[in-house]
């Protein structure tokens, strides 16, 4: 890896990690650690953020294809000239599509040299909540690097994001079997059609399998209502899980092509019943939290000690009151769409932070003199962290005390909503039951 690549991959992945939560990515053949020629295919659902945690996961130097005109803004453009990045020529950016042919050529290149690349082969980043019809870009870039005599695997990476747009929501990562490009690979290499469409369907079941797909985003909310109430019912962890989540996304299209009336009956309960549990702010694991003395003692006396510690909270959201709003600001001046918005508030952070940083230490070198600079130096990163920190604890500990208040103070509409969501359990098991045979098993 070049020193830039290195020092912007460091920055890059502090970024990514300081605005979403990255959960672990799940990657049981350890495909991220792949060595040779190797093409990282993912679905696209958030802008540049998308090569960004691919860039940050990947124990290697990748190579991105990214669309043309972003080479053409200032400072992205020379970050992406930076890392080695390839343009691709869009229609839909009025280009010269047939320029496209150096930059399939010099990709499969890299790959004949043995280099990784990262290519999102729906064309573009989207919203819709399900996968994109492919290009054949990455197929007839693997088929020719083979055909020239480069082993290539093509390494699926499904993202998940919470809320692609908002701050500290969480992004879940799965990675797929490697796919060896031997397996479709002929003499003619891109120019064999087959070869191409095969490898292309290949690829796209791939993504399928690491990724959620659902025909309505809808149905989001009531999957992850009838998901959660399973998991609590059979005693499984009520916590994120992809693999059950994809298995109840495949059971509810089956369920609505199958059996409209059965699940628009079921689905007009679970609505209902997470409308209820919306109003009063509860989720279905609330229900089930039985509260012991000490467990409530520990909170309260821990949540007292952190506000020992509220003056220094106010001087952080004071001193970082303004870098906090302009990414947000820019954002909206802007006119971003929503699959570009966090890409947007992701780059305007890490042009103003160091910027803000280095502000804030020439100041108190102008007004104090060069030992309040060193200090400020020092401090401004680490109460920067800390004001997030005490944020986002001291919001959840309201949330649960609220929680707590409510749960205490209505126990017949607890019970009420408890027995309402066991019988909606025993019906979800029954469905899935029904359809098991037919679908993934939800994971336990």
């Amino acid at each position: 890896m070049t020193l830039f690549y290195r020092w912007f991959r460091l920055v890059m992945s502090t970024v990514i990690r300081l605005f979403f939560k990255v959960e672990p990515a799940v990657d049981p053949t350890n495909a991220l650690s792949l060595t040779g020629p190797v093409m990282f295919v993912g679905n696209h659902p958030n802008g540049l953020v998308d090569p960004g945690l691919i860039f940050m996961l990947a124990n290697r130097h990748v190579t991105f294809l990214s669309k043309q005109p972003l080479f053409k803004i200032p400072l992205l453009g020379m970050i992406l000239r930076g890392l080695d990045a390839l343009p691709v020529y869009r229609k839909q950016d009025s280009a010269d599509t047939a320029k496209n042919e150096g930059t399939l050529t010099a990709a499969a290149q890299a790959l004949i040299d043995g280099r990784a690349i990262t290519i999102f082969p729906e064309g573009k980043s989207h919203s819709e909540p399900q996968l994109a019809e492919l290009k054949t870009g990455c197929a007839r870039i693997a088929l020719d690097a083979f055909s020239k005599g480069a082993a290539v695997n093509i390494v699926p990476v499904g993202l998940t994001y919470e809320a692609k747009d908002l701050f500290r929501s969480a992004v879940n990562i799965e990675v797929g079997a490697p796919i060896p490009v031997a397996r479709f690979g002929t003499a003619a290499g891109a120019d064999d059609a087959e070869a191409v469409r095969k490898l292309t369907d290949a690829v796209a079941d791939a993504l399928r399998a690491v990724t959620l797909n659902l025909e309505k985003w809808d149905d989001l909310p009531i999957l992850e209502t009838a998901e959660t109430l399973y998991a609590l019912h059979s005693g499984s962890t009520a916590e994120k899980d992809l693999e059950r989540s994809r298995a109840f996304a495949k059971g509810v299209s089956m369920l609505r092509q199958e059996q409209p009336e059965r699940f628009d009956a079921l689905k007009q309960k679970l609505s209902s019943f997470r409308e209820r549990l919306d109003l009063l702010k509860l989720t279905p694991q609330n229900l089930k939290v039985e509260y012991a003395p000490a467990t409530v003692a520990w909170f309260v006396v821990r949540n007292v000690l952190w506000l020992l510690t509220f003056p220094l909270f106010l001087v952080g959201m004071a001193v970082f009151f303004i870098p906090f709003w302009i990414p947000l600001g820019f954002a909206i001046a802007s006119k971003a769409d929503h699959d570009t918005q966090s890409t947007i508030k992701l780059l305007t952070a890490m042009v103003l932070g160091p910027f803000y940083w280095a502000l804030l230490t020439i100041l108190a070198a102008v007004f104090s003199g060069p030992l309040l600079a060193g200090i400020t130096f020092l401090v401004v990163p680490p109460l920067a962290l800390f004001t997030r920190e005490f944020y986002e604890r001291r919001t959840a500990a309201l949330v649960n005390a609220r929680t707590f208040l409510v749960l205490l103070s209505r126990q017949k509409l607890k019970a009420r909503l408890v027995a309402e969501g066991d019988q909606l359990a025993s019906e979800i098991v029954s469905v899935a039951e029904e359809l098991r045979p037919r679908i993934s098993a939800p994971a336990a």
